[in-house]
């Protein structure tokens, strides 16, 4: 088993922020989606530390970015498994190991030190991780309850986030609200299920910005074609974190700085299950 903190198969490149941004940003995208709350705080480091416990090391980011671009999955799986037995939070490790090890792997591929297809290997072993965790994450919780909030997640058209909407709704489904839809989901699904289905909340992923073109006039017309009229609708992504007013001048009522903090934003969107008869 490899032991996190003991060698480190990569080391953190130091390249200008200008010439990697866009490849870092995009890299991220597919980890997690940035959701981003635009009336929202930063929250401090010492109070994100008190709710998550240890943070992983820069060590630590580079030792599993080294981990997944070499080896396979059951090699970072048991990585994994090494950190939660030293008493680092899976949720933890969730949100401050697997996306920073994303943007250091961009950071190797903008140096030339790794190609196209190890990174789409590595990323692929991060996937396999947070479905192997699963169960784990969730706290073996089965199904929903009755009164469950329902999210319906999905690409913005023309994108497609497997990993970072995979995540999404792992934290949704652990807070107990319903998701349907996910990376796979068309814009044209989208409006199927939100005109059939009741909907608390709608979460699109932006992953570049020529997607934005036309993107505001399709939030209008889901919003027309709602069985909830009243549904709310997040949006995420790299342009997004760049220019969080982004969000509202889309027409979306919120967005949030990660996972768990988009559960938290979803739930003052929908504070309670309206009554969908």
């Amino acid at each position: 088993m490899t032991e996190p903190g003991t060698g480190a198969p990569g080391v953190l490149v130091a390249v200008g922020e200008a010439e990697i941004a866009p490849l870092i940003r995009t890299i991220e995208s597919e980890i997690i989606p940035r959701l981003l709350l635009a009336h929202k705080g930063a929250a401090s480091l010492a109070a994100e530390t008190g709710v998550l416990g240890e943070l992983p090391t820069r060590e630590h980011i580079a030792e599993f970015a080294g981990l997944v671009l070499v080896q396979d999955a059951t090699a970072a799986s048991r990585y994994i498994e090494a950190m939660v037995d030293q008493g680092f939070l899976l949720e933890t490790l969730y949100l401050h190991l697997l996306a920073p090890a994303a943007r250091h792997i961009g950071e190797l591929w903008s140096q030339d030190l790794c190609d196209f297809v190890e990174v789409t290997m590595a990323l692929g072993r991060i996937q396999h991780v947070i479905r192997e965790f699963s169960p784990s994450f969730r706290e073996t919780r089965e199904s929903a309850p009755a009164e469950a909030r329902r999210i319906l997640l999905a690409p913005a058209p023309g994108e497609q986030h497997a990993m970072g909407l995979m995540m999404l709704r792992e934290f949704f489904l652990r807070a107990d609200w319903e998701v349907v839809g996910g990376p796979s989901t068309s814009s044209e699904e989208v409006a199927v299920q939100l005109a059939s289905q009741w909907f608390d909340v709608i979460g699109i992923s932006v992953g570049s910005e020529c997607r934005l073109n036309g993107l505001a006039s399709w939030l209008a017309a889901l919003r027309r074609v709602s069985h909830n009229p009243s549904v709310r609708i997040m949006l995420g992504g790299p342009e997004l974190t760049a220019n969080p007013q982004l969000a509202g001048l889309l027409g979306a009522d919120a967005t949030a700085s990660d996972a768990r903090t988009a559960v938290l934003e979803a739930e003052i969107l929908a504070p309670q299950r309206a009554n969908p008869q």
